[in-house]
């Protein structure tokens, strides 16, 4: 892979950070997970098998763990040595943590001038709000995503995911990769750092919404399952259950029309435009309601589909990793964690041509690679082991 060479230490924990850091390795990196005696807090959380927690193994393959005492100076002098051979750190503390730990910008100059330096937080490194604490519902809260998610008449939703954790942690996978490609061709020699926070990325998805507002001030609603910009465009039950249909132009909806057996619909000068119809979301359901109700959702699927309208099931998450294109897709995949047995996963989103991404190792146990990371950053066996009886490295 691309990533193959490049060594990333990883410093961070719980979801946005850890993504970051597994999106690098599944590219080929090398990554080493920092964690401190008693682990990233996510080996306590999920479901577990043979007290392994699968959520911790889906966001942390690919990686080496090393467990230091980080409150020990000798503990932060290891760490140094480490940064000295990487070529990127990732970090999700709060802002200043990094820096109270003698590891400064300046300082980190000092130590590995082409250093790339990755941090995720709530609200950025900077700004009134940059020390207050931040989870994934604070971000989706703060920036607007939760108030057009919902009913017309219910509260704000927040998404059942934490995507602003995903969404971050996407957004920090691809800074860190385009400034090591800028380092490599020049651009970039000095220590370059990078500033991520949920809450910025979760402004930069909104996408239409936000365009329309700073275009004409328009003040966005909540619109459940139907479109604010097309109609018709949503949830449609049929004789046995729901499906999503989204036609989302004027030619795909008269391929509706046509699919439906409606095409006297296209003179209806109540609905004969897109604005009209907008206008008149309860008339689109009352018209079109009745006729999905006539069939079954298999009909309805293979008809639309058939005839161009984009159009699927409704899936639950069971159904999802039974659907033939999920499977083919390869979309969950089995990891031998040895004598914590297989654990399933989920598979890998890009696919490469030539050298897709693999599983090179399985979630970590805590401290699993202590050993042949350092000997590899130049530590002699007899400091490792005086370490080890220091209780520096667990």
């Amino acid at each position: 892979m691309s990533l193959r060479g490049v060594r990333v230490v990883d410093l961070t924990r719980i979801i946005a950070g850890p993504f970051c850091t597994q999106l690098l390795a599944d590219l080929g990196a090398e990554v080493i997970k920092i964690e401190s005696h008693s682990g990233d807090p996510l080996r306590a959380q999920g479901e577990k098998v043979n007290d392994f927690s699968w959520y911790f193994a889906s966001y942390n393959r690919n990686k080496k763990s090393v467990a230091l005492d980080l409150k020990s100076e000798e503990g932060r002098a290891v760490l140094r040595r480490i940064l000295a051979t990487a070529d990127a750190l990732v970090e999700n503390f709060r802002p200043g943590i990094l820096e109270a730990m003698g590891l400064s910008r300046n300082e980190l100059q000092q130590l590995n001038p082409a250093l790339v330096v990755c941090h995720i937080s709530g609200f950025g490194a900077d700004g009134p709000y940059a020390q207050r604490p931040a989870f994934d519902f604070i971000a989706q809260a703060l920036s607007g995503f939760m108030s057009v998610n919902g009913l017309a008449d219910g509260p704000p939703t927040r998404s059942g995911l934490p995507v602003s954790d995903l969404v971050a942690g996407l957004y920090g996978a691809l800074a860190v990769t385009s400034r090591l490609v800028g380092r490599k061709t020049g651009d970039d020699a000095a220590v370059q750092s990078i500033d991520i926070s949920l809450t910025d990325s979760m402004i930069s998805l909104l996408s239409y919404i936000a365009a329309d507002y700073l275009a004409a001030g328009k003040q966005p609603t909540r619109h459940g399952n139907d479109h604010p910009l097309v109609a018709p465009y949503g949830l449609f039950e049929t004789r046995d259950s729901a499906i999503a249909i989204a036609p989302s132009n004027d030619i795909v909806y008269k391929k509706l029309l046509v699919a439906l057996g409606m095409e006297h619909l296209l003179d209806d000068d109540r609905i004969d435009s897109n604005s009209k119809r907008m206008a008149n979301i309860p008339l689109m359901h009352q018209i079109f309601g009745p006729v999905f109700k006539e069939q079954t959702s298999d009909y309805w699927i293979e008809t639309l589909n058939n005839a161009g309208v984009p159009a699927g099931f409704v899936l639950s998450v069971p159904e999802v990793f039974e659907d033939p294109q999920v499977q083919h897709r390869e979309m969950v995949i089995d990891v031998d964690h040895g004598e914590r047995g297989t654990v399933q996963m989920l598979g890998f989103p890009m696919k490469f041509d030539g050298q897709p991404c693999t599983v090179r190792y399985p979630a970590p146990n805590l401290g699993e690679h202590g050993t042949p990371v350092l000997l590899a950053c130049g530590f002699e066996e007899s400091e490792i082991a005086l370490l080890r009886e220091k209780k520096v490295l667990g």
